[in-house]
């Protein structure tokens, strides 16, 4: 086997390893950052425009979110429910 694809096989092994731990990470939101949904697989986040004015125009339609949401994706939709994974990853109703 060559250098070259022992290297390969490391690094997707590594790629693979992080990525399941990466999942058991929870979301980080930070202030004044935007995050957005834009369909299966359109996912971005950037910096808001922090003015009042625009402030006041993301507040005027904005919901909050309730404590217990899950969101999840089936079928390449987002989704979202009231409820809790236990740590197993199991659904269940609080």
């Amino acid at each position: 086997m060559t250098t070259l694809s022992k290297t390969l096989i490391a690094a997707a092994a590594f790629a693979a390893v992080a990525t399941t731990a990466f999942s058991q990470v929870p979301w980080e939101f930070n202030p004044g950052m935007a995050y957005m949904y834009a369909g299966p697989g359109k996912m971005s986040a950037m910096a808001m425009a922090s003015t009042p004015k625009n402030h006041d125009a993301m507040m005027k339609n904005a919901k909050k979110v309730p404590n217990n949401t899950v969101f999840f994706m089936d079928k390449g939709q987002l989704y979202s429910t009231s409820g809790m994974l236990d740590p197993t990853g199991n659904f269940y109703l609080p």
